[in-house]
């Protein structure tokens, strides 16, 4: 299987508009970062989308991607949602509604954000979705046994997922004893990791993350969901543990 970073930073993507900080000035592709998404490419070559953002169509096009066959989506943040109407192009292509899988909660956000996908009559050119809705249990997607892994987001519930050894969360804010479990003897990490230092209500931070590696000793373990604040691309990572290391868009994975 393969994983590719389609987007590494956070919901006000990198640069910032507006700011001319060191990060945001930076000559440095890795110093860019699209809102988080990944995509997943299974053994059978299906491709299963994680969240689907405002920079959607352009990081289908700058990574020559041309397929979707479902998607899979964290929680309801416009930053992980609000690109689903983009997949229209897809959705025609196949002449069939798009599947998507998420918790209750998400599917309901869905519906509400984007009504036209599910009218009983539809104008020319919407989108169509198809709604699953999944629960903190494994599923099988394809050829693909997924494992949702249940975290906190400040207050909220959502979904990261592991696909045989590797795990992908974004935005958490705090993961429980018994979830942690599904993250041990892993090949690869994937956490979400806003800034280095004052703490945040709803992501990680880099003492958090640097906690979870000494207890959860994955591999590798990748951060994404990034802000400017966490300094340049090649600074920072030489400043971490030989295993930790902050993705980048456009980084593939395979395990």
């Amino acid at each position: 299987m393969k994983l590719k970073f389609l987007g590494t930073g956070t919901s006000q993507g990198v640069p910032v508009i507006g700011c001319n900080c060191e990060v945001c000035i930076s000559k440095n592709p890795k110093d860019r970062r699209f809102r988080s998404s990944v995509m997943v490419t299974t053994d059978s070559g299906k491709k299963i989308l994680i969240d689907c953002g405002p920079d959607f169509r352009m990081q289908m096009l700058q990574n020559h991607e041309t397929e979707v066959d479902a998607v899979l989506i964290t929680h309801e943040h416009n930053d992980h949602v609000i690109g689903l109407d983009d997949l229209r192009p897809l959705i025609f292509k196949r002449k069939g509604d798009m599947p998507i899988y998420s918790n209750k909660r998400v599917g309901a956000e869905i519906m509400s954000r984007f009504p036209y996908a599910f009218a009983n009559v539809k104008y020319p050119g919407a989108p169509s979705f198809e709604l699953h809705e999944i629960e903190n249990k494994s599923i099988h997607l394809f050829d693909t046994e997924i494992i949702p892994i249940e975290v906190m987001h400040f207050k909220i519930p959502i979904f990261g997922y592991k696909f045989k050894k590797l795990a992908y969360i974004t935005d958490a804010s705090a993961i429980s004893e018994e979830e942690k479990e599904k993250l041990k003897g892993l090949d690869y990490l994937i956490l979400n990791c806003i800034r280095k230092e004052n703490p945040h209500p709803a992501h990680f931070i880099l003492p958090d993350i640097l906690k979870l590696n000494e207890e959860l000793q994955p591999k590798k373990l990748f951060l994404t969901h990034i802000s400017h604040y966490m300094g340049l691309h090649e600074v920072t990572n030489s400043e971490l543990p030989d295993n930790v290391r902050l993705a980048f868009d456009g980084l593939k994975l395979d395990f």
